[in-house]
C-alpha cells in the first residue's frame, strides 16, 4: 500500500513557477511515481515521471525544457517554470509497483489532487 499526499499548488500568472510535492508513505522502493493533470473537461495526462528504484524520468512533451521531477527521499517535487494557462487543472501524484515507469498507465495508487491555476 502506498499513501500519497500532494501539496504546493496554487495560483500564479502566466511565466511563474510553482513546485508540486508529493510525500509517499509506505514501501515505495521500485516504484513509479509520476505527477498527472486534469484539465477541465478533459482527461487525466501524465505530465512527468520518475522511477525510484533507477532514477530514469519521463516527461509529456508539453513539460519537457519547463517542468523538472525530482526525488528527495520519499516525496517526488514537480518544479514547474515558465507556466502557461494550459497548465491550470487539478495535479494528482499517482504510484504503480513495478520495475518500469514505461508504458505510463496502470497507475494503482492516487493522491486526492491539488490545483494549479495559471492566470494569463
Amino acid at each position: 500500500q502506498v499513501n500519497l499526499v500532494e501539496s504546493g499548488g496554487g495560483s500564479v500568472q502566466a511565466g511563474g513557477s510553482l513546485r508540486l510535492s508529493c510525500e509517499a508513505s509506505g514501501r515505495i522502493y521500485d516504484t513509479c511515481i509520476g505527477w498527472f493533470r486534469q484539465g477541465q473537461g478533459k482527461e487525466r495526462e501524465v505530465v512527468a515521471a520518475i522511477h525510484t528504484g533507477s532514477g530514469t524520468f519521463h516527461y509529456s512533451n508539453a513539460a519537457k525544457g519547463r517542468f523538472r521531477i525530482s526525488q528527495d527521499l520519499n516525496t517526488v517535487n514537480l518544479q514547474m517554470d515558465r507556466l502557461k494557462p494550459e497548465d491550470t487543472g487539478t495535479y494528482y501524484c499517482g504510484a504503480k509497483k513495478s520495475g518500469y515507469c514505461s508504458p505510463l498507465m496502470y497507475f494503482e495508487y492516487w493522491g486526492q489532487g491539488i490545483t494549479v491555476t495559471v492566470s494569463s
